[in-house]
């Protein structure tokens, strides 16, 4: 029994036991996790929200739309980055110069993370533990036992990461590329390297397609580039609606459309319905 079958493991992409043929994988399914994985709407967004309003003393609270413009410019994947921006661009719009806006980056990250994480850097208590579950773990392992391997790549840092992974979605060291292992989005440089990591071992993996699901623009222009960079092989950006762009079709429309605009070639409304069957005709299509 020398030839190698897929079989389902809920802690990684996939695990082999033997069957009596092989069978090269169809695709390789990356996923973003903030909107993606996880509804960041009352966590992260809420605080670099708390953040933008602190560090302006009060004047100015972005709402979501104000963030979801910002992030469509599509170098904002860093909420740390982007709330320092916003209070920028707030002390600009008084007149004041950036070069003479006093603002202090690192108690600004500090803040950040009081708010998200919280105040116990052992036992986190922020908005981190409000965030609701986007997929289950039984989702995962229908890829598995489809043959698609799967993995992440976030810019949300390790630790961020690897709590909804492990500790809410209970998967078992997961291929996962963060904000640490790799230069910021839309730099593909992240997915490159989780695609490698999810390749080994893998039959024909050097054209095997890669389908690569986010929420911003950011993570739609990181396929353009991973498809600039490596032409030989299919990239595929599928755009997913976050929940708060969900609110009204007006805005569920307008936000789908800058997805599309940004190169994703199909939008959805959740993470799960990138089925298998689903996989398959994107796969099919033509480029």
């Amino acid at each position: 029994m020398g030839a190698e079958g897929v079989r389902v493991n809920p802690g990684f992409g996939t695990e082999t036991e033997p069957t009596t043929a092989s069978k090269p994988i169809r695709a390789v399914a990356v996923f973003d996790i903030d909107g993606v994985v996880r509804d960041v709407s009352g966590s992260y967004r809420r605080a670099l929200a708390d953040t933008v309003e602190h560090f302006t003393g009060g004047g100015y609270r972005p709402d979501q739309v104000d963030i979801d413009r910002l992030k469509s410019e599509g170098i904002w994947n860093n909420d740390w980055h982007a709330s320092r921006e916003l209070v920028y661009r707030y002390f600009e719009a008084q007149g004041q110069p950036r070069a003479q806006i006093a603002l202090d980056c690192d108690a600004l990250v500090a803040f950040f993370q009081s708010r998200y994480r919280g105040t116990d850097p052992i036992h986190w208590n922020g908005y981190i533990c409000q965030e609701p579950l986007l997929l289950q773990p039984a989702y995962l392992q229908g890829l598995t036992a489809a043959g698609i391997p799967w993995g992440f790549f976030s810019g949300a840092t390790r630790g961020s990461a690897t709590y909804v992974l492990e500790g809410r979605l209970g998967l078992k060291s997961p291929v996962l590329v963060a904000m640490e292992d790799a230069p910021e989005k839309p730099d593909p440089t992240g997915l490159l390297i989780a695609v490698v990591q999810l390749e080994q071992g893998q039959p024909s993996a050097a054209s095997t397609p890669v389908i690569y699901l986010g929420d911003t623009v950011a993570d739609m222009h990181t396929v353009l580039k991973a498809q600039q960079l490596h032409p030989s092989r299919r990239w595929i950006g599928v755009g997913v609606l976050p929940p708060h762009a969900q609110e009204t079709p007006a805005r569920q429309d307008a936000y789908a459309a800058t997805l599309r605009g940004a190169g994703a070639v199909a939008v959805l409304s959740n993470v799960e319905e990138l089925t298998p069957q689903l996989i398959e005709q994107l796969v099919m299509a033509k480029g």
